[in-house]
């Protein structure tokens, strides 16, 4: 009965080897070879800046719905933030949306300061000087830079 106990533990101990060393190599192989390699996720700077081009696509193509005919009807509003401070751009909008697009705008501008500072980017920190005016042009409001 003793001569059992010894075998039956070799055996236990084999097939424990065996099994543990099958599964490490179905494992590796699944792994990427290399970090440019991993797939993109929610926790990536390329997801982030996808998730924000999108929101300012969204915002962009709403204001662009809206025609243009005039331009005392438009006003204009900081939008995005460089690293450095200062907006990156302004946009133009109806005035009759104000309520809803200055809420998306401000919604949007929170997230590049988050994108920003999560990220550690670096602008150019060149000031956007706000524009003096808009017109209307084909339909299409245009921002007068000065």
């Amino acid at each position: 009965m003793l001569k059992t106990i010894p075998c039956i533990s070799a055996v236990l101990l084999g097939l424990t080897l065996f099994v543990s060393c099958g599964s490490a190599k179905d494992v590796d192989a699944n792994l990427p070879k290399d970090i440019s390699e991993r797939p993109v996720d929610e926790s990536s700077q390329k997801y982030d800046q996808a998730q924000l081009d999108q929101l300012r696509a969204s915002i962009e193509s709403e204001v662009t719905k809206e025609k243009c005919t005039n331009a005392s009807a438009w006003a204009f509003a900081p939008m995005g933030a460089k690293a450095c401070g200062g907006p990156q751009l302004y946009i133009a909008y109806p005035k009759k949306m104000e309520t809803v697009i200055l809420e998306r705008i401000n919604d949007y501008t929170e997230k590049v300061k988050a994108f920003n500072q999560k990220y550690g980017v670096i602008s150019d920190c060149m000031m956007v000087n706000p524009p003096t005016g808009i017109k209307c042009i084909g339909g299409k409001a245009e921002l007068i830079n000065p």
